[in-house]
């Protein structure tokens, strides 16, 4: 009998497993796998990861899950309530571009952080799926959608509905069946980027 699959928040002790999971998680990712084509991941993990997962404890909310003390997936939800973080956070993308034009990963870093930010949709308060990986010797056990379950059930409960762009054909279809419908366009990322899915839920 395998071990049983649990979903909670993270708290600020889970730091260090946070960490070592999203190490191991998100390479493959397939917007982070396309900013940083070309270039060590290394340095990019150890600068961000750190700024993704302290943001995720403070402002958002994280949520994981696990079996036996062991983190399979995690994702970040933002609470969304106006457009004003997202355009921050685009600009802010775009100074650290702006002050090093050489450095390939930061001009696609802030190219997809403006474009998520100018077509987000416009109707606050919701709640926004930043993020969400499995450790890859977990996958195909149900860990991410043990966690889409459970939040999609809580926002259905709270009436809050919810975003996300799904940046797979294979992820839509996982969206999909927890109740996400795609909204507006698709965009295609350049340079063989992926094409990137808007999916809206309904609570």
């Amino acid at each position: 009998m395998g071990a049983e699959l649990s979903v909670r928040r993270a708290e600020p002790g889970d730091f260090d497993s946070l960490m070592v999971a999203l190490r191991e998680a998100t390479p493959d990712e397939a917007v982070t796998e396309w900013i940083m084509r070309g270039h060590p991941l290394d340095q990019f993990l150890d600068i961000y990861l750190p700024e993704i997962i302290e943001r995720g404890l403070g402002d958002d909310e994280i949520w994981i899950a696990g079996a036996e003390g062991a983190i399979w997936a995690v994702s970040v939800w933002q609470a969304v309530t106006s457009a004003e973080r997202l355009l921050a956070d685009a600009a802010t993308a775009r100074e650290h571009a702006e002050r090093a034009p050489d450095i390939r990963p930061l001009q696609r870093s802030a190219y997809v952080t403006e474009l998520l930010a100018r077509e987000h949709p416009r109707r606050f308060p919701h709640r926004y799926l930043e993020l969400i990986v499995t450790v890859p010797r977990y996958r195909g056990q149900g860990a991410g959608a043990a966690i889409l379950g459970d939040r999609t059930r809580a926002l259905a409960a709270a009436g809050m509905p919810a975003y996300l762009e799904a940046s797979t054909e294979r992820s839509s279809r996982l969206y999909a069946r927890q109740g996400f419908v795609r909204t507006g366009e698709t965009h295609t990322l350049p340079e063989d980027g992926p094409t990137l899915i808007p999916m809206w839920f309904e609570a």
